[in-house]
C-alpha cells in the first residue's frame, strides 16, 4: 500500500487582490445618515414647542416656526453624521468597527462624495435657519446658527477635533439639549421659561448618555487610533458610572414636573413619563454588567428608546393642559 503523501498547499496567485467593496446603494446612504439617532434632533424641538405652548394663546399659533426649527435640527444632524463619517473615515478610525459600517470606513463611498453630501445638508439647514430668523427678525440668532455649524464640523473635523479630546459630551449637552429646546421656544414666543431650561437639561443628559454608550463600545479601538474620547480618558469603570448618572439625571429632573410643577400645567400627566424607565433600567443593567461590544450596541438602542419615550412623554405632559384650556 502506497504511503499517504501530504497534499501541497495551493499556490497563491501572484498579484491577487481582495474584492473591492460594493458601491454604496440608496439604502447604504440612508443608513449613513444614521436615522435611528435622529430622535435626538426631534425630541428637543418637540420639548421646546411644548414649553412654548404654555405661554401661547393657542398651542399651534406658531406651527410654521416649529416646523422650520425641526428642519434645522434634523438637517443639521444629518449633515453632522455624514461629516463625522468623512472625518473618521479619512483618519482610519472606522475600520473594523462594531455596528453599522460607515460609508468611508467601509470603502463603499469616496470621501469627497461623503463630504459633499454633508455640506449639502449643512446648506439646507442654513436655508431653513435663515428663513426662521427672517420670520422672527432676531438677527443675532445668526451667530447661534454659525456656532452650531462650527460645533458640528469640528467635533471630528479639522486638525484638532474636540471630540478627540474628551469634550464631545459638553458639546452634545449644549447642542442636543439646552440650545435646541430653549432655542425652539424662543423663536416661537421670544422668551424662555423654566420648563424649557429643565427639559433642555434632561434632553442633553440623555443625548450625552447615547454618546457615552457609543464611545464605551469603541473605547479600545478609539484608544489605538489616538481618539481620546471621554470614555477613553475615564476608563471602563468611569465610563459605566458616567452613563448611569446621565441616564438617571433626567428622571430626577422629572420630579420637578411631577411634584413641584404648578397645578393645572402638567403635574397630572408628568408621573406617567416614569414609564420610560422600562427602557432605561435594562439599559443601565446591561451597561453595568456588559462585557462585549454587542451588549453596548443593545445599550445604545435602549438609550435611544429611553430618549424618545421620555422626550415625547414629557412634551405631552407639558402641552396637554395648554391644549385643553
Amino acid at each position: 500500500m502506497a504511503a499517504n503523501r501530504p497534499v501541497p498547499p495551493k499556490a497563491k496567485v501572484k498579484g491577487a487582490k481582495l474584492a473591492a467593496p460594493k458601491p454604496a446603494t440608496l439604502g447604504t446612504w440612508i443608513a449613513g445618515a444614521r436615522p435611528q439617532t435622529l430622535v435626538l434632533a426631534v425630541v428637543p424641538v418637540v420639548l421646546g414647542t411644548a414649553a412654548a405652548a404654555q405661554v401661547m394663546e393657542h398651542w399651534y399659533d406658531h406651527w410654521v416656526r416649529a416646523l422650520l426649527a425641526l428642519a434645522v435640527a434634523v438637517l443639521l444632524q444629518i449633515g453632522v453624521n455624514y461629516a463625522n463619517d468623512y472625518s473618521d473615515g479619512v483618519r482610519g478610525v472606522d475600520r473594523d468597527r462594531v455596528g453599522p459600517q460607515r460609508l468611508v470606513g467601509s470603502g463603499r463611498a469616496k470621501p469627497r462624495t461623503v463630504l459633499t453630501v454633508a455640506l449639502v445638508f449643512f446648506g439646507l439647514a442654513v436655508v431653513a435657519g435663515a428663513i426662521l430668523i427672517w420670520r422672527t427678525e432676531q438677527w443675532w440668532l445668526l451667530a447661534v446658527g454659525a456656532l452650531c455649524l462650527l460645533a458640528g464640523w469640528f467635533y471630528t473635523g479639522g486638525k484638532r477635533p474636540y471630540g478627540y479630546l474628551g469634550l464631545g459630551e459638553i458639546a452634545v449637552f449644549l447642542f442636543f439639549g439646552i440650545v435646541p429646546v430653549a432655542g425652539t421656544m424662543f423663536v416661537q414666543v421670544l422668551e424662555v421659561n423654566i420648563e424649557a431650561w429643565l427639559a433642555g437639561a434632561a434632553a442633553g443628559a440623555l443625548a450625552c448618555a447615547v454618546l457615552v454608550a457609543n464611545n464605551a463600545r469603541d473605547r479600545e479601538r478609539d484608544r489605538v487610533h489616538g481618539k481620546r474620547t471621554l470614555a477613553v480618558l475615564l476608563g471602563d469603570r468611569g465610563s459605566r458610572a458616567l452613563y448611569v448618572l446621565l441616564m438617571l439625571a433626567p428622571f430626577g429632573i422629572l420630579a420637578f414636573f411631577a411634584v413641584f410643577y404648578e397645578p393645572g400645567s402638567g403635574s397630572g400627566y408628568a408621573p406617567y413619563v416614569y414609564f420610560a424607565l422600562a427602557a432605561a433600567l435594562p439599559a443601565i443593567l446591561i451597561a453595568i454588567t456588559g462585557r462585549t461590544a454587542r451588549e453596548w450596541v443593545l445599550v445604545l438602542k435602549l438609550t435611544l428608546a429611553t430618549a424618545a419615550l421620555y422626550g415625547l412623554g414629557l412634551s405631552a405632559a407639558i402641552v396637554f393642559p395648554a391644549a385643553l384650556r
